[in-house]
């Protein structure tokens, strides 16, 4: 959680800038506030941020999905807290701060139940992607949809997971080094156990040749970086 929001910070702050971190009890809670003098915040978005899929202005440029903060949120409700965010308007700075309970020094509190998705709900799923932040947050967006994911940053790590995982669903970046998405979704078309899987090429590359030889290698779609969460969605409950 604090990796994503101290992330925001630095991304959307220009350089010279200054991003802030500072903790305070208040009350019986702690206090988390992570600040920066970046593009802030209009006052619409101070809570609708906190959106599945919701980028900022400025986001494009940065690749993000718009799930990190609702991530954020969800985790800090989870442990019992609250998660904001502040801002004078934009290009003045923005403020988010997580409050979370003190831990009782006499006992623990047992965990609160947290509703789950049968396994029968989703689907497994492979990222790979060398790019390990991107592998891991659209990894971290199917998960919360009850699916079931691994993630891998080179085609031959894609390739030993299927002794213990099988695909159903395979996103492959194509621009890999060493094995291209390409001849990894060729290989995976080759081998029995995943000849059968969905396979969804994810790339920064949109030209008639580019998709011609992705449905050569075996693709069953394509999709072009910054890749659209709602998408992504639609093509797993497809």
């Amino acid at each position: 959680m604090l990796t994503n929001l101290l992330n925001n910070a630095a991304k959307f702050t220009p350089r010279g800038g200054r991003v802030a971190l500072r903790a305070a009890l208040h009350d019986a809670r702690l206090r988390i506030e992570v600040s920066d003098t970046g593009i802030g915040l209009a006052p619409a978005q101070l809570d609708s941020i906190f959106g599945m899929f919701v980028r900022g202005a400025g986001a494009g440029m940065h690749g993000g999905l718009g799930i990190g903060l609702t991530l954020a949120r969800r985790l800090v409700e989870l442990h019992g807290g609250r998660l904001w965010a502040e801002s004078d308007g934009p290009g003045q700075g923005s403020r988010f701060t997580v409050e979370l309970p003190l831990a009782d020094a006499g006992a623990v509190a047992a965990p609160r139940a947290v509703p789950s998705v049968a396994p029968s709900a989703g689907r497994r799923v492979l990222v790979v992607d060398d790019n390990a932040d991107a592998a891991r947050t659209l990894a971290a967006l199917l998960a919360l949809g009850g699916h079931d994911v691994r993630t891998a940053f080179s085609g031959g790590e894609a390739l030993a997971l299927l002794e213990r995982f099988v695909p159903e669903v395979a996103f492959l970046d194509i621009g890999l080094p060493g094995m291209s998405g390409n001849e990894l979704a060729r290989r995976l078309r080759a081998d029995p156990r995943s000849a059968a899987a969905r396979l969804v090429a994810v790339t920064g590359w949109g030209r008639d040749e580019d998709r011609d030889r992705t449905r050569e290698a075996g693709f069953d779609a394509y999709l072009t970086k910054p890749v659209d969460p709602a998408t992504v969605m639609a093509l797993l409950a497809g």
